[in-house]
Formats: C-alpha cells, structure tokens, sequence
C-alpha cells in the first residue's frame, strides 16, 4: 500500500514524511523508556522506606534536549550514587576513623550543633551532658548520658536534670544515646539492574507503537 501510494504521489516527500515519523517514533519511544525508569527506581526508593528525598534524587536528562532525532538518547542516573550503589549491590559499612560507627538510638537528638546529622562529635554535650562509654562484652558498646529526665508535653525526649532533681535522684535516667557497631551489612534494597534491562526490552515495542500512531494522526 505504501509503495503504491509512494508511486502515485510526490515520492520524495513521501520518504521525507517518513523519516520524519520515525525520527519522532524513536525520539518518543527512548523517553517514555527513560522515564518508565526512572519512576520506577522512585517506587523502589520508597518501597525500600528510603524517603522521598532519596527518591528525589533519580533524575533524567535527555539527548538531544530538544527536536527529534534517530540518535536520541536517554540519561538516568541519581545524584546521590554512592547510596544508591549501597542499596543495590549491598554493602559492608565501617568507620572511617576505624573504631566504631556510632548509630543514634531514638532517643538522640535528630540534629548536632551546627545543625547536621547527629553523631558524637556534634553531640549537644552543654545542654544534655557528657557521653560516657559503656563496655559491654559479647554486645555492642554504647554512649550514655547520665542524669536526664524524660521530657513532657509534645515536644518529650529528654532534658538535663535540674539541680533539685540531681540531689534528690528522682526521676533521672542513664538514656543510651549511640550504639556502637564494628561494621553494618547493608541489604540489597533495590534492583536497578533488572529495572534497566526491563525497560531496554521495552524500547523496540515503544518506538513501534509511537511510529503507528504518528502516521495514523498523518493519515
């Protein structure tokens, strides 16, 4: 029907249309392939309890930015690789000092001083006291904080004794602020390479599907 219609009508603009449908088909195609993944690592992030920061942190970019091309190419990557990889591939974590890793418990404040993640080093040590290190044979070690009193009302957690407190020794509590751990096993949370070659597969039927559409909408 093609070569028919090719014959009767004008043939190089036949050819130029086509082209141009198939420049667009593959255009189409590679960048709902690309996006396809790339919402699909989001899920996984979030399926894994990650946070919807570090499913953020997926991105695509694609190439040419702009206008259809044969050559078009899709970029999926995450801006946070390093965590990504943990995740994927599973990973053993150690100190970088090569001691311990210091992990909060609950009862750790969320923030140090100079408002970063908490660890020992930004430990508001001034306004909860000092950290002691607790030895424990065929456990893991801690870091304690002595003399606290459990917090009230809806802010809670807890805060340092006051000096009537302290003499009386009511209500104070030695509260575990960090355990501490050799080295963590991370678990492979996330599957990025299945979810690549998922989409790869995908590509050829997605390109073939939007080549039809766009010369039937020509038609």
């Amino acid at each position: 029907m093609r070569l028919e219609a090719a014959i009767r009508g004008d043939l190089q603009k036949i050819m130029k249309q086509e082209a141009a449908a198939a420049e667009k088909a593959v255009t189409l195609g590679v960048t709902e392939a690309a996006t396809g993944l790339r919402d699909e690592l989001k899920s996984q992030v979030l399926r894994a309890g990650l946070g919807e920061k570090m499913a953020r942190t997926w991105r695509f970019k694609r190439y040419p930015a702009s206008g259809f091309s044969l050559g078009t190419a899709g970029l999926v990557y995450s801006k946070a690789p390093l965590i990504i990889r943990a995740f994927s591939d599973g990973a053993m974590i150690k100190s970088d000092k090569g001691v311990f890793l210091a992990i909060p418990t609950a009862a750790a404040p969320k923030r140090g001083v100079g408002g970063k993640r908490i660890n020992p080093d930004n430990f508001p040590e001034h306004s909860l006291g000092r950290l002691r290190f607790v030895y424990r044979k065929g456990a893991p070690s801690l870091l304690v904080v002595d003399n606290l009193r459990a917090g009230t009302g809806k802010r809670g957690g807890y805060r340092k004794a006051s000096e009537s407190a302290l003499k009386s020794g009511r209500g104070l509590a030695t509260v575990v602020m960090f355990i501490l751990l050799p080295q963590v096993m991370l678990k492979k949370r996330l599957d990025v390479d299945g979810a690549m070659q998922r989409w790869r597969d995908k590509i050829p039927q997605l390109i073939l599907q939007n080549f039809t559409e766009t010369n039937d909408a020509e038609r």
